[in-house]
């Protein structure tokens, strides 16, 4: 036996005197950092032929507060800045998350429990029986003309007529309606980032709204198009571009938004308008643009018109907005720089008082002050905190 055993020692020790040294001590990490070329240098950096994709929003959308649902249509311009030609393209469809039977669902590696509680239950019985997902009504070119697409789960692959060639652009709209989930109640699998929440007391919503109309993909020279299936918790990768977003909401409401409201004197009484203006020279403590006591008595009458809040991003990778009656929205103008005065501001409930009124918008200032000074300065007229119950995600 001592024999046997010898001659495997021996067998491993001539197997690993054939291995080669290592000599990696320069290779690249892996995945971590691409291999370098023209586009890119080893450090990451861009080359000096770097290149990135574009594309610019301009979408139309109305928020049902009866029946919990978002209608819209978009149109997106494309800016083919590779290399390559285009034949067709991918497109992010979030929301179908929330289909029945999703790949979010069917993939869940939860296991069996000797018992679960009745919230959990109705939660899950909930989310069997809701209608989640896209639906599209149509995708088109400029001229109207429908285009043949594929929809795989969370991703939808449009074909072109005809090839986009590098330097070109392609304008295509897209249609499409959803309805929004309870992200307080149901378990649905984009974790709670999206839906609305619902205040039995008064009998109002908040509505949460990401990751809620179809994206491009992203397409880069490492990959080519970043076309995995969102599952719910896992990050993702947008395109640069500019948003023109009218939204379509009960005209009670206050919107907040990526990006800056357009319209302050068609969404906001004469009151709130000077508020609003004065918010933006107000560098020592926060306005009252709209107070506790004016959302409480809109809680109580609600609207049954209508107003439509346009918004308006620039460079921007993403676009979300909250939506409700019951807001609470004060403001103050921080100096960050040479000459930029973003505004922060903080939307809430008066379920979140008296915390969020005394803290909320201090802590927003104390972000961009701190992260301005040691990274930097902070690119964007505003930044906003919403109260959200349950979980936080940052957009965009």
């Amino acid at each position: 036996m001592k024999y046997l055993v010898s001659f495997f020692m021996l067998v491993a020790s001539v197997a690993q005197a054939q291995q080669p040294t290592w000599k990696g001590k320069f290779e690249q990490l892996d995945q971590l950092l691409p291999t370098p070329n023209e586009y890119r240098t080893g450090s990451g950096s861009p080359g000096p032929k770097y290149w990135q994709q574009r594309a610019d929003y301009v979408i139309n959308a109305e928020l049902n507060d009866e029946n919990q649902s978002i209608t819209g249509s978009e149109t997106i311009t494309y800016y083919n800045n590779s290399p390559d030609v285009l034949k067709y393209l991918w497109v992010q469809l979030d929301q179908n998350i929330n289909t029945k039977n999703s790949i979010s669902q069917l993939t869940d590696q939860n296991t069996v429990i000797d018992s679960v509680t009745t919230l959990d239950l109705g939660s899950s019985l909930r989310l069997h029986e809701f209608d989640g997902g896209y639906k599209i009504k149509s995708v088109a070119d400029a001229a109207g003309k429908a285009l043949p697409y594929v929809i795989n789960e969370t991703m939808m692959r449009v074909d072109l007529p005809q090839p986009l060639k590098p330097g070109q652009q392609l304008v295509f709209s897209i249609g499409w309606s959803f309805n929004i989930n309870n992200r307080m109640h149901d378990m649905t699998p984009n974790d709670g980032r999206s839906g609305m929440e619902y205040f039995p007391e008064d009998g109002n919503y908040l509505y949460i709204i990401a990751q809620w109309f179809p994206r491009l993909c992203v397409y880069d020279d490492v990959v080519g198009w970043q076309n995995k299936q969102f599952l719910g918790q896992g990050e993702f990768t947008l395109e640069f571009g500019n948003y023109t977003v009218n939204l379509t909401v009960p005209a009670d409401h206050i919107v907040a938004a990526t990006g800056m409201v357009q319209n302050p004197k068609d969404v906001l009484t004469a009151e709130q308008q000077q508020r609003f203006e004065q918010a933006k020279t107000s560098f020592d403590k926060p306005v009252m643009i709209v107070t506790q006591a004016e959302a409480v008595v809109k809680e109580k009458t609600k609207a049954t018109a209508k107003k439509t809040w346009k918004f308006y991003a620039e460079n921007v990778r993403d676009f979300a907005f909250a939506s409700s009656r019951k807001f609470i929205w004060d403001a103050q103008a921080v100096k960050v720089g040479e000459g930029k005065t973003p505004l922060a501001m903080s939307y809430y409930p008066k379920e979140g008082n008296p915390l969020w009124e005394k803290e909320s918008t201090k802590a927003i200032r104390a972000c961009l002050l701190t992260y301005s000074k040691f990274s930097i300065e902070y690119p964007y007229p505003q930044a906003t905190s919403v109260h959200s119950a349950s979980l936080g995600m940052e957009y965009p």
